[in-house]
């Protein structure tokens, strides 16, 4: 394994050389494994030294094991063809990886997500499933998350119609002595793993949120890790700073945020294209506030001209050994040639994804010493919850709730264009465009908004995010509240064909979903970010396909 990864920082290098000097001296590696908060924040500052945990994870969850593939054996014993994950945020991000990278192995139940509270999205779901052969694991750190807990109530619902024991198609991943935890014993669930508590959920991949769907699909548990332990060691406390493979990156991202290149612009070869999914919660979520922050850019591919690009762009391209991209290099080699910073990380296989968990949460907690944050909270992502919660209880229908402006009716061309316009006149150097998609994702409409996001980032060559709600609040949404105000936004709502009542509650999905995408658009507005909300109706492809019309105009 390399001590770091091949780069070329132009004018960084100086910079991130002395940070790596400073942090030799200041001994910041023997620091990080003791755990020292005073590395972020002042000693006894909440959320850091319960936070973690997530250091000594490739040796701790290796005891795990055993028990995992004994549970694996089990579940493919009994015939399960599918497994659905109800979770959100770091329950979810990191089983998709695993999901969507290596696939179910032979005789192995098939890995679905569930992390939308679309009625259709939900819909999708069951219609997609043998209910009587499906096993369901429900995943809240807390216990208390709304989505995961609404998702478990409509299929508890119809699993119960259909099975004498409606509990052995259940599992819970779970902190200990949650409200979660009681569910699950109360309704005699299968299996209820209770996960390392001090790990916060973007740190989480390597703890049983990650690994128990990881174990379901077949995955070779211990090789994984393995790997993990690796990049663990040479990341340890004993390493010289500039050998250190995480801090190296850290100070890299770090530096780069401080000289205004804090768009980090990740490439992945095709069958590493969902790890910077992954990533975009880590350093999102774990950076940005204090209207400070380092904003990733996941999926703006492929890699375009170096005119494409403004000087806020820091680049990481992602790659197999095996998987050799001539085209994509010689992009990068334009880049670099035109002065702006690449890094390169290299797999061996995709097993290594288990070091590069690893690398990237040390790099992204090292950055956030450079940055200046503590990088274990995620002190914004309540108010979107808090101003969800009000507007489910004003209203049970549409509309942006408490936010200031009404959405624009994408049937209105005219109306569109303008509001458009006048949105994207505001856009300066240095900002970036977000597109809030509170819609059901599918292979249709996630390519639409694809579309929408290049003709976003070729009109203004602003970095570009796009995610689809309410997933985004549990990742991204923190940084486009509490990081710097240079995030522009479009939100983009439907109406829902079917509302789905929630069995056991007083809502629908259809009012969650409103509730959900009012509150981000209020939160948005009360911190002063630049918004326009576009309401689809019940047309989204001919919506999506106007405010593409729109763009290219």
């Amino acid at each position: 394994m390399t001590a770091a990864a091949p780069q070329s920082l132009g004018t960084l290098s100086s910079a991130v050389e002395q940070r790596l000097k400073v942090w030799q001296t200041a001994q910041f590696g023997a620091r990080l494994w003791a755990k020292d908060p005073t590395l972020w924040a002042p000693r006894g500052t909440a959320e850091i030294t319960d936070r973690l945990g997530w250091l000594t994870l490739p040796e701790t969850m290796s005891g795990q094991v055993a028990d995992l593939g004994a549970f694996r054996e089990q579940v493919r014993a009994d015939g399960f063809t599918h497994a659905v994950v109800l979770g959100m945020g770091g329950s979810s991000l990191a089983p998709e990886v695993f999901e969507k990278t290596f696939g179910s192995g032979a005789g192995y139940p098939e890995l679905l997500v569930l992390d939308s509270t679309h009625p259709a999205a939900v819909k999708a779901i069951e219609e997609n499933i043998d209910l009587r052969h499906t096993l369901f694991i429900v995943s809240s750190k807390s216990g208390t998350t709304t989505e995961p807990n609404s998702f478990f109530y409509y299929f508890w619902q119809k699993v119960n119609a259909v099975a004498k024991n409606p509990g052995a198609q259940f599992v819970a991943v779970t902190d200990p002595n949650t409200t979660l935890q009681k569910l699950g014993e109360q309704r005699g669930f299968r299996r209820v793993f209770q996960a390392t508590p001090d790990v916060g959920g973007r740190y989480s991949a390597l703890t049983h949120f990650g690994l128990v769907p990881a174990a379901i699909i077949g995955l070779d548990l211990k090789k994984l890790l393995d790997r993990a332990r690796a990049m663990a060691e040479s990341c340890g406390a004993a390493v010289p700073a500039a050998q250190n493979p995480g801090l190296a990156l850290g100070a890299v991202l770090g530096e780069a945020a401080l000289a205004g290149r804090d768009k980090a612009t990740i490439f992945a070869s095709p069958s590493l294209r969902n790890f910077p999914v992954w990533l975009e919660q880590l350093i999102a979520e774990s950076t940005g506030k204090e209207g400070k922050g380092i904003v990733p850019v996941a999926g703006e591919e492929p890699a375009g001209d170096p005119s494409r690009y403004g000087a806020d762009r820091l680049f990481v391209y992602l790659h197999l050994a095996a998987e050799k991209d001539e085209t994509h290099e010689a992009k990068l080699r334009a880049l670099e040639a035109a002065e702006h910073p690449v890094v390169r990380i290299e797999l061996g296989d995709l097993f290594d994804l288990g070091q590069e968990f690893f690398r990237w949460e040390t790099a992204i907690a090292a950055a956030g010493a450079v940055i200046g944050i503590q990088p274990f909270n995620q002190p914004d992502v309540q108010l979107a919850k808090d101003l969800a919660r009000e507007a489910m209880k004003k209203s049970s229908g549409g509309g942006a709730g408490d936010a200031k402006s009404s959405a624009i009716d994408a049937a209105s061309v005219p109306d569109l264009r303008a509001a458009i316009q006048k949105w994207l006149a505001t856009v300066a150097p240095g900002d970036y465009i977000g597109t809030d998609a509170y819609l059901a994702p599918t292979d249709a409409t996630t390519a639409a908004l694809e579309r929408i996001r290049v003709l976003l980032w070729h009109r203004t060559k602003s970095a570009t995010m796009l995610g689809y709600g309410p997933r985004f609040l549990h990742s991204t949404g923190q940084l486009h509240k509490g990081g710097p105000n240079t995030g522009l936004f479009l939100q983009i709502i439907d109406t829902p064909a079917e509302e789905l009542p929630v069995p056991e509650t007083d809502y629908s999905f259809g009012q969650l979903i409103r509730a959900q995408a009012a509150g981000d658009l209020t939160a948005l507005q009360q911190r002063g970010r630049r918004t326009v909300q576009v309401q689809l109706g019940r047309d989204v492809a001919g919506g999506l396909a106007r405010i593409e019309e729109v763009l290219r105009g």
